[in-house]
């Protein structure tokens, strides 16, 4: 299994990274590890310009003028791990709910109806609230209406992640949140998503499930921005190394106000988070690149074309609140603030006006159930 290298050593090469070896990893064609911490050191900020040059060209060569767009549907903010940074965290006096399959399926219908072809459900971690039946059941409702459903809730084993698989599910989404150990202790007082290696060994479990698509990140705020780059990189490349047919896609979640008011450990700012997107996609060409509605749209923006292939749009964090107009995100626990409201029609406006086409079906699920 993977195995996360020394989270100070990274740290450390990064610090070392010159001017010479960020010039040596834009000239070469295939980027190592050691070019990524170059990209990602200090050393490179002159650089931005010609790794946002660089970053473009790859982009529009391996993906062309075209961005995905999805929505996430959130379908429960019970949890029961206690995470410093969390809105749903089970230490916040939130008022906690659990979509039935009916309300789940309606709040899907909707985005649906807003012309979305793929969907993300996402959930706290609890799994008396949301368990593989509960999942498994939910997928065979909505496999036949979209295009692609993918998942973002607590680690199962292989054998959960294949019975999802076999229901319609396309991917799913595992953030370590931090890639060092001794900081993970600290934000992660409780529960199952204490044990780190569990969670670091969850996309090969994924992987060897037989799912089309495994999303892998760390929430920056936590730790050392570059470090955690750099950690993604080389959990990245051990995975492709390991699962050469399954499709990955890297995130990149700023931290977000939310319920609980917990500030930031550490500051990323655009620029940093530009670097590190950049850097990423020198490093690898066909990864997906995603940047999500926790962004200001100003930002998301100004970042198409440059690196990123997959955009949120229209985001609700908070359980039915897409439905329910009775619903306050403020009070009625959002896992975090949106940065960019604009709904589908609006972000995929944008896109169209600044020459590249909004995609919202580039997969079909009958070739999934058909394969099973």
């Amino acid at each position: 299994m993977f195995q996360s290298p020394d989270f100070k050593q990274l740290g450390k090469q990064i610090r070392c990274a010159t001017t010479v070896d960020v010039k040596q990893a834009l000239s070469t064609k295939r980027p190592d590890l050691n070019d990524l911490a170059a990209l990602i050191s200090p050393a490179a900020e002159p650089y931005l310009q010609q790794m946002a040059a660089r970053s473009s060209e790859i982009t529009l060569a391996r993906f062309g003028k075209t961005t995905q767009l999805y929505a996430p549907v959130y379908l429960s903010n019970y949890c029961t791990n206690r995470c410093v940074y969390c809105g749903f965290s089970a230490d916040n006096l939130i008022k906690r709910k659990c979509l039935t399959l009916e309300e789940a399926e309606k709040e899907a219908m909707i985005l649906h109806g807003r012309g979305f072809q793929h969907i993300l459900l996402v959930s706290g971690e609890a799994e008396n609230a949301v368990n593989v039946e509960y999942m498994e059941a939910i997928a065979l409702r909505l496999r036949d209406k979209f295009a692609a459903v993918s998942i973002e809730i607590q680690p199962m084993s292989t054998k959960h992640y294949h019975r999802l698989f076999l229901a319609g599910i396309t991917a799913v989404a595992v953030y370590q949140e931090t890639y060092d150990r001794d900081l993970y202790k600290k934000v992660h007082l409780s529960g199952k998503k204490r044990d780190y290696d569990y969670r670091l060994e969850t996309p090969a479990r994924v992987a060897e499930a037989g799912m089309r698509e495994v999303g892998i990140g760390a929430l920056l705020g936590l730790g050392d921005w570059r470090a955690e780059g750099l950690a993604i990189g080389h959990h990245l490349h051990w995975l492709r190394t390991k699962f050469w047919s399954t499709a990955f896609t890297v995130s990149f979640p700023r931290m977000r106000p939310a319920t609980g008011e917990f500030e930031p450990l550490e500051r990323v700012s655009e620029r940093n988070l530009s670097q590190l997107i950049f850097a990423l996609r020198l490093f690898d060409q066909d990864v997906g690149l995603i940047v999500s509605t926790r962004e200001e749209a100003r930002y998301r923006d100004g970042m198409l074309g440059l690196g990123p292939t997959r955009y949120s749009a229209g985001s609700c964090t908070a359980p039915g609140g897409y439905g329910d107009s009775d619903i306050d995100v403020d009070v009625d626990a959002e896992q975090f603030s949106v940065g960019d409201h604009r709904s589908l029609d609006e972000v995929s406006t944008m896109i169209r006006e600044k020459g590249f086409d909004p995609v919202c079906k580039d997969w079909d699920c009958g070739f999934q159930i058909a394969d099973n």
